[in-house]
């Protein structure tokens, strides 16, 4: 049986490789550095041992300091699969700011664990089960023309009649697991799809095997990238590992001791199949989506259509209680129903809710409402549909014309059932209530409905009852839709760009603005006045409370998802626990690093919204709970802290499992909570601990040491997505259970990674696992293209193409450093050369941007400077030397050779450790991944102004050249002959001009050494003319970009170069010969004022004589800024 979109299908789009043999070099490279840094335990990490400094001997925050360490991490993977370049993505983030601090000189601890809690692998475990059930052990029974693959379903476009989620609330976007694409039948094709041989897949119906099979070839993977991991410190989670079980024992114990895990009654969403909640990690669609509440109004039946009486007569008792079941919002608004809307072609059910009442809703709201004490208790939960039936079934056209009772309408005579075609089964109770005077939506349709009463089949006057002033406010008056229909010029309910325009107008203005005018109520705001009409309402038996998924949400066992209200545990996140949110808070905003405005942004929003979250359940792998142990901990509660386990974590165990002791060889039983609160600074020692656990007095110093050494944690690295939940229960769990000094120091979020443009999705063949590009770039072209591919939080780019380009050039820069370093023909001595001054002051300012970059953690601008740019500093100094016929100095090159293997270390050190180790022949350190960074010289601004000149000056007279020759190419008339022998002359000034003056004036009054007051100067230059514009603006930027690039205030304001400009244009000459290959080369000095300039000859023929007739372009020219004349002579 073919693989359904295996392996082979999964990666159809990508680049295909072809010569490999540069890229087989590299990666043989890389492979003997891996090898080399594995044995010398390069990346294993400890804390000042208490044999080195004593216990107690200084405060942990002195003993940092005194030893200055990185600590970071980025989230643990689920080990349901393999890792794919999508994870390494976020890994480089981490991994480049471990190798930058270490050449920061700091000790860093890069661990990784393996995250195993909570329902995928159960369900994925229990799936397969089935699936060899159905199809044999090999699913050799499985008949492929039965159909592979699931469809995926794609949900309706939003229309006017959709309920919008409440606008109070802050709903976080899908998250990366429901931007997954790729939906297949069964597990298995699943499991082939992952690279499984089909032989094997029968044994992942075994739960734990997964824990066994995953784990190491994600270490495999990573440790083929090069990562920089300290693997000691490893751990699966859940009860496989008997010590990580403890540990979060602990954590759960201490929450429920301070109150921060309570028990109570709430809405969850939940799988009904899985009886248990589902939470974000338990889902396989429908991440970040929460519960939605909405008032349930209850409006009886007064009297039924024609139709649907003869139906229901016979099958409900006489005299039952039968309501249409509406859901609102906006209870607030209820006063000014008109009519209750229906979908003519929705089938509805008439469910029994007590002896003699009976619900009118879609089976769907039914079956959420089951969940919520309705029709079932709360110990009795349905698992299937079936088991809840409706008593009968009546179509929306049949119930049109039904007379109901509508709570608090000032219509007390009763509404009309009308038709609305655009009420979506999918949303709320599939029964919407028409309040006109602030529901654009409602107004538009009463208003067609009344002009069409014909063609919907209704009386028209049923449309027609008077819609009265509910709400008062200050922008749309006291009959908002109407205002907002009319404004708008909404002429049809189908017009619903405008009217979900108008919606969301009509809902935050009368939220948040508006005022009753009738009511209990009248006169209090609506913000107010909403609570309390909704428990009016309940208390008076009109409503219910009601609530549903506000989007759709999948369990990973397949089970669609429902809103149940049910008693379980949680942890008390949000308004409820204020003084905790508050604190978490300040915490973001002035205390943590984030990075960039969105991801705080994110922090803040979602911590605003955020509120009780379930951290217990039945059903999949984990902990439990420790005083209710028929509860597991949830998949994200268990993950909020196991930084501070990989503090220890080497400590206690030798494997992943916790099946060998660790370096103190302590058992599990012995780690008991008071253990716990030791090693993490919550208490002190004692004789009655030390005699309750048996650990001796020096281990547990030691496991403490570790702890209060590495925390805080420095950096944590995850995908944006997870901020509404794992990054922000981070935060609340760490600032609950440690000390404020061991609070977490920063956060960085990035975004998706695209491949290739596109988002990766195994379905279209744009796919790629983690191996699988290692394998075909190597280890140091991914993470060269990781890191070309993006910093910030939007998603970001791995083109294949950029990193094929690498392999190429990162070969052709080893082969040239093999070479050059031998190379006999390089001068020695004094590096006095005027280029060799410009090449050896931009590698220091290179070696500076670099560093500056690195801090920051934006690595696409680090590359740049650290490899691309720094490239192309040696490829000027190369050409620079040999135009002028002299060649490269040896120590200069050697420095060159130097810097650039420690610049590029943090992103690709294979590459550089081999030039360290092996070109450049270096000991000490023996590894380049213990190198420092470099200190070099502060740049010298006059320096860099002459490489800017020079750059600047060859670039316009190349440039100049070629356009001539494309205008000879396309016939036009041209002012000389490039392809014939030719004059160069270069003119540059010998002063500024007058005119200057008065801009300079203005420059130097708007910079305060620092900074330029930008709206003073433009106003200034502005006020000089528009003639004066042209000619001004450029120059007035030239001096801008010379003071900010460094240059004093002095040279700038005194109107002098920071170099001899004439000096200069002398050494470019012979280089400008060769480039450009003209006869002659003249450098000519322009002295004198406007209209009576001359000229001094400076470089070539008659060297040192004046020239009174000049061309024009000879007067254009100012200090620092040459001008230059082509023209033919006799060859």
């Amino acid at each position: 049986m073919a693989a359904v979109n295996g392996v082979d299908g999964a990666t159809a789009k990508t680049l295909k490789m072809e010569n490999t043999e540069k890229r087989d070099t590299l990666i043989e490279i890389e492979k003997r550095y891996q090898k080399k840094w594995r044995e010398g335990k390069v990346f294993d990490s400890n804390a000042p041992s208490i044999s080195e400094v004593p216990t107690g001997a200084m405060p942990p925050a002195e003993l940092r300091e005194k030893h200055p360490k990185y600590f970071c991490i980025f989230a643990y993977p689920y080990m349901n699969g393999t890792l794919h370049v999508g994870h390494s993505f976020t890994v480089s983030k981490v991994e480049f700011t471990a190798g930058f601090a270490r050449m920061e000189g700091k000790r860093v601890l890069l661990p990784l664990g393996f995250h195993c809690t909570g329902m995928p692998i159960k369900a994925c475990a229990d799936k397969l089960t089935e699936d060899v059930r159905k199809f044999g052990q090999n699913f050799e029974r499985y008949d492929e023309s039965l159909g592979g693959t699931d469809q995926p379903v794609t949900a309706p476009a939003p229309t006017q009649a959709e309920t919008k989620e409440d606008i109070t609330k802050f709903t976080s976007k899908k998250g990366k697991a429901a931007a997954k694409s790729v939906k297949m039948k069964y597990q298995f094709q699943i499991m082939l799809a992952l690279g499984i041989p089909k032989g094997e897949i029968h044994k992942f119906a075994d739960a734990n095997y997964w824990l066994q099979y995953f784990p190491p070839l994600a270490k495999k993977d990573l440790n083929n990238f090069g990562a920089r991991i300290d693997w000691r410190r490893s751990v699966v989670t859940t009860d496989a590992n008997p010590y990580y079980d403890a540990f979060v024992r602990w954590q759960m114990n201490r929450l429920y001791e301070l109150q921060k895990i309570q028990y109570g009654i709430r809405y969850t969403i939940y799988s009904p199949k899985d009886g248990q909640p589902c939470m974000d990690h338990d889902r396989a669609e429908g991440e970040g989506v929460a519960p939605q509440d909405y008032t349930a109004l209850k409006l009886k039946v007064k009297e039924w259509a024609p139709k649907a009486a003869e139906k229901v007569r016979g099958n409900l008792p006489d005299g039952a209680n039968v309501y249409f079941v509406p859901a609102t919002l906006r209870p607030e608004t209820m006063y000014g129903q008109t009519c209750c809307f229906v979908g003519p072609k929705i089938t509805y059910g008439v469910f029994k809710a007590s002896d003699n009442e009976y619900y009118v809703v879609t089976k769907r709201a039914a079956w959420n409402m089951a969940f919520q004490g309705t029709f079932f208790k709360s110990d009795n939960f349905a698992r299937d549909a079936s088991e809840l039936l409706p008593v009968l079934e009546l179509t929306g056209t049949e119930v049109v014309g039904t007379l109901v009772d509508a709570p608090l309408s000032i219509h007390k005579q009763g509404v009309r059932i009308l038709p609305m075609e655009s009420v979506l089964p999918s949303k709320g109770t599939g029964v919407v209530t028409s309040v006109p005077s602030d529901s654009p939506d409602d107004y538009a349709t009463v208003i067609d409905l009344a002009k069409k009463a014909e063609y919907y089949g209704i009386e028209k006057e049923w449309a027609q009852l008077e819609v009265s002033p509910i709400i008062q406010t200050p922008s749309y008056g006291n009959i908002t839709a109407k205002f907002l229909v009319e404004k708008m010029k909404i002429n049809s309910p189908k017009d619903a760009k405008q009217l979900a325009e108008a919606k969301d107008l009509a809902y935050k203005e009368g939220y948040y603005k508006g005022t009753m005018l009738i009511g209990d109520f009248k006169g209090e705001s609506v913000e107010s006045a909403k609570p309390k009409v909704k428990a009016a309402l309940i208390k008076n038996g009109q409503a219910f409370e009601y609530a549903e998924p506000n989007g759709h949400v999948v369990s990973r066992s397949g089970d669609e998802c429902v809103t149940a209200y049910l008693g379980q545990w949680f942890l008390n996140y949000g308004e409820n626990d204020p003084e905790w949110r508050d604190t978490v808070l300040n915490h973001v905003k002035n205390d943590m690093e984030t990075y960039s405005s969105e991801t705080q942004n994110g922090f803040e929003k979602n911590l605003e919204w955020l509120n009780r979250w379930a951290c217990a359940r039945t059903y999949g792998l984990g902990s439990r709970l420790p005083w209710d142990p028929k509860f597991l901990v949830e998949s994200l509660s268990d993950s909020t802290i196991y930084m501070a386990y990989y503090t220890i974590a080497h400590l206690l165990h030798g494997d992943i499992f916790g099946k060998t002791p660790g370096e103190l060889d302590i058992q599990p039983r012995q780690m008991i909570d008071e253990v716990w609160d030791y090693i993490f600074c919550r208490r002190e020692l004692s004789e009655e601990l030390l005699k309750d656990c048996g650990i001796k007095k020096a281990d547990l110093e030691t496991m403490r040491r570790e702890f209060e050494y590495w925390y805080p944690l420095d950096l944590s690295s995850s995908g944006k997505d997870l901020i509404p939940n794992h990054l922000t229960f981070f935060l609340y769990i760490h600032i609950a259970l440690f000390p404020r000094e061991f609070w977490p120091r920063s956060v960085r979020a990035n975004g998706h990674l695209l491949l290739n443009g596109e988002k990766m999705s195994k379905s279209t063949g744009n796919f790629m696992t983690l191996n699988d590009a290692v394998e075909k770039y190597g280890a140091d072209a991914c993470r060269i293209g990781l890191a070309d591919a993006g910093d910030g939080v939007e998603d970001a780019n791995f083109e294949e193409a950029v990193a094929n380009q690498i392999i190429l050039r990162m070969y052709t820069l080893k082969e040239w450093c093999e070479e050059i370093i031998n190379d006999k023909s390089l001068r020695t001595g004094e590096a006095d050369e005027l280029w060799d001054q410009l090449f050896d002051n931009e590698m220091n300012t290179l070696v500076h941007e670099a560093r500056q970059h690195y801090e920051a953690t934006d690595y696409k601008i680090a590359l740049k400077s650290s490899l691309y740019d720094f490239t192309s500093a040696r490829d000027f100094y190369r050409e620079a030397t040999a135009a002028a016929s002299i060649p490269m100095h040896s120590s200069l090159i050697h420095k060159y050779i130097t810097l650039q293997a420690l610049l590029i270390t943090p992103i690709a050190p294979h590459w550089a450790d081999y030039i360290w180790t092996e070109v450049l022949q270096n000991t000490t350190p023996s590894t380049i991944q213990n190198a420092l960074w470099p200190d070099v010289p502060t740049p010298n601004p006059s320096l860099t102004a002459t490489r800017e000149y020079v750059r600047a000056t060859s670039s316009a007279i190349t440039s100049a050249e070629a356009a001539q020759q494309k205008r000879k190419e396309k016939g036009k008339t041209i002012s000389f002959d490039p392809k014939l022998p030719k004059k160069l002359t270069i003119f540059y000034a010998a002063r500024f001009p007058a005119w200057q003056d008065a801009y300079l004036d203005i420059v130097r009054e708007s910079f305060d050494g620092m900074s330029f007051d930008e709206k003073s100067l433009n106003t200034k230059v502005q006020a000089k003319g528009k003639a004066e514009m042209k000619r001004a603006m450029p120059f007035v930027q030239h001096l801008k970009k010379r003071l900010v690039g460094g240059e004093s205030r002095e040279v700038v304001f005194d109107r002098k170069l920071a170099f001899d400009e004439g000096e200069v244009l002398r050494k470019m000459v012979r280089g400008l010969r060769r480039t450009t290959g003209c006869k002659v080369i003249e450098v000519v000095k322009v002295e004198g004022d406007e209209g009576d300039k001359i000229g001094v000859v400076m470089v070539g023929e008659g060297e040192g004589g004046k020239r009174a007739e000049l061309p024009s372009v000879a007067g254009q020219a100012s200090p620092g800024s040459p001008n230059f004349h082509f023209e033919n002579v006799e060859g």
